[in-house]
């Protein structure tokens, strides 16, 4: 006859839930060893009690070894997961640049026609053109742009 299942919750009683994490840390321990072993598995385990006390596990006692692995690793999942929307961001951000461009080019040639050649769209030109626009046939909206 087997135990009944244990209902998972918080143990109330600070006695039993040290002896409880005690018991259940070392059967961790046991079958993070029995893994490694059968299976010939690099494995590592950290565990914090409530105090902060550290207990760890590691293949071969080199938990460094096996952090350094998981970070490679998690690393590289994270590269495969944002490299398509990377990508994607990295298309956009280009024909941003050249649609900025282009208007920049567009923008400087509007002024040419309305300018000159050479001359700067600044105050003193728009004041200029708007002087010269009661003579002109280029309508006063046009040159405010």
């Amino acid at each position: 006859m087997g135990r009944g299942r244990v209902q998972l919750k918080r143990i109330e009683n600070k006695i039993n839930r040290q002896v409880t994490f005690s018991k259940r840390r070392s059967g961790l321990l046991k079958k993070a060893h029995e893994i490694s072993v059968l299976c010939d598995a690099d494995v590592g385990l950290i565990v914090f009690s409530t105090k902060g006390k550290l207990f760890e596990y590691a293949t071969d006692s080199c938990m460094e070894r096996i952090l350094e692995r998981y970070e490679r690793y998690s690393y590289a999942e994270r590269q495969l997961i944002e490299s398509p929307v990377q990508n994607y961001m990295n298309t956009w951000t280009l024909e941003h640049a050249k649609l900025k461009a282009r208007i920049e080019v567009l923008q400087k040639n509007q002024s040419e026609i309305y300018l000159g050649p050479g001359e700067n769209n600044g105050e003193v030109e728009a004041t200029q053109c708007q002087n010269q626009s009661s003579n002109s046939v280029i309508p006063p909206w046009m040159l405010h742009g």
